[in-house]
């Protein structure tokens, strides 16, 4: 029997908190991040994140080495959706980057060199400071979509709070206690504003759209942000 598709999205999310809770370090955090991008993203079939140390991209965390190639190249010519993301604060999206690509260099070198056809770059906040990007890779042309972008979105947003929390070694218990149902929604909307620069209303419609999308109840989707939120 098949897993439906809400049972895979609580399941992913459920594996990321379970291992903030009791990961040894930032980097098994960014690595389930990753991992997990590919079973929640529609689409996504490589994924990493990228920071921003002393001064120049580094790729932290990846699925495989198609992912890495592409962030090495992004590197390399200082340019594309991860640089963007981070430079620009803002969402980038590239579903087909076989014509009229916005960073033309980094799709020759690409789609010359693998099997990525479509990009998408969301800032990650860490501790506040636009330090890193999580970086979202398809094979097929197209299948980066509105839903792809709202579910990326929300793991972004996530993946901020989740490296903050590794990052400050807070423990699970004292980062979930007093959450109410209200309380993990409004933490969410706040969470998304401040990530991607976007007001309440637009932050409360991406979640109840993923919420619809993913067959997932908007307080649990707000409460996988959240619950790593500090009060």
């Amino acid at each position: 029997m098949s897993i439906s598709p809400s049972a895979e999205t609580t399941t992913a999310f459920d594996r990321l908190a379970s291992l903030v809770y009791t990961a040894p370090d930032v980097p098994a955090v960014l690595q389930a991040i990753v991992e997990a991008a590919v079973d929640l993203i529609p689409g996504c079939d490589h994924a990493t994140v990228a920071m921003l140390i002393k001064g120049e991209f580094t790729t932290v965390a990846a699925t495989d080495d198609v992912a890495r190639r592409v962030d090495g190249y992004e590197r390399e010519l200082g340019d594309g959706p991860c640089v963007d993301a981070i430079i620009e604060d803002s969402f980038q999206i590239d579903s087909d980057i076989r014509t009229q690509c916005q960073w033309p260099r980094l799709a020759e070198k690409v789609l010359a060199t693998t099997p990525v056809r479509g990009m998408i770059g969301y800032r990650l906040l860490i501790e506040g400071r636009k330090t890193g990007a999580l970086n979202v890779f398809s094979d097929t042309p197209g299948a980066l979509d509105a839903s792809s972008a709202d579910a990326g979105a929300v793991l972004a947003a996530f993946a901020s709070v989740a490296v903050t929390a590794a990052t400050q070694h807070e423990r699970a218990e004292q980062l979930q206690q007093g959450l109410a149902s209200n309380r993990e929604i409004g933490k969410a909307v706040g969470l998304l504003m401040a990530a991607h620069r976007v007001d309440a209303d637009q932050a409360f419609a991406l979640l109840r759209t993923t919420s619809s999308r993913m067959n997932v109840k908007l307080v649990d989707i707000a409460a996988r942000v959240v619950e790593l939120g500090v009060d």
